[in-house]
């Protein structure tokens, strides 16, 4: 698979997670966590179960899909089904291959995942494995409440792995409220920035934001850039 030795949130969290004890993981992203909790979820896997086994709630379509290609990447030997929903495409198509394939494991946003539990097309009553990833974005999206409405629909049997690079108020709450005596892992962030990275910025209002921007590309005139959004 590729692995040389684990990174420190695989190293605390994975153990605890394959002891079925529910988790609270403080993580940024690019710490491997998606390993942290596919592995142990992979490990509970029934493959002669047509049924889904495993749920990530993930904020955002390309989370979403860069979780499922790295758990299928780490379950292609088990041949597990793994599925990834989102919206802004099409939800026949989806409900299509759910009922054609019945994955094991589906990874999804929250809106997508709801409307799909709502015709009926996604059943949690097999659920072993809930993991809400990235929480704090998910929070910050406005999407707390279509979370709260999943979990409620979910097996008390489940095991639930939450993870939030932040912990404000009402992620705490969340935890509170639909997770058993949590083991907690904390891994600190590194540096965020190489030393070679020059970093400045304009303070602004946010009406003036996309003109400042059009008129830096004119000045700096870059051959190659990054443009970072907080939304599609």
């Amino acid at each position: 698979m590729g692995f040389e030795e684990p990174t420190p949130i695989q190293q605390q969290a994975v153990p605890v997670a394959l002891e079925g004890q529910d988790l609270i993981g403080q993580a940024q992203t690019g710490t491997g966590k998606t390993a942290a909790f596919g592995l142990p979820m992979l490990n509970k896997l029934d493959k002669n179960q047509s049924a889904i086994q495993g749920l990530v709630v993930a904020p955002t379509r390309e989370l979403a899909i860069q979780v499922q290609e790295e758990l299928y990447r780490l379950g292609k030997y088990q041949r597990a089904r793994i599925y990834v929903v989102y919206g802004g495409s099409s939800i026949g198509k989806q409900i299509e291959w759910i009922k054609r394939n019945q994955p094991q494991i589906v990874v999804g946003t929250p809106g997508r995942i709801l409307d799909l539990m709502r015709r009926k097309a996604l059943s949690l009553k097999h659920l072993k494995t809930l993991v809400l990833d990235e929480a704090d974005e998910m929070l910050n999206m406005g999407f707390i409440e279509d979370v709260k409405e999943i979990v409620a629909t979910t097996p008390a049997s489940r095991q639930t792995l939450l993870f939030s690079a932040t912990m404000p108020p009402e992620i705490r709450s969340l935890a509170d409220q639909f997770l058993k005596e949590p083991a907690h892992v904390k891994i600190e962030a590194k540096q965020m920035t190489a030393d070679l990275i020059e970093q400045f910025f304009i303070k602004c209002r946010d009406d003036e934001k996309f003109d400042i921007f059009t008129r830096l590309l004119d000045v700096q005139m870059p051959t190659q850039a990054i443009v970072f959004c907080r939304t599609k």
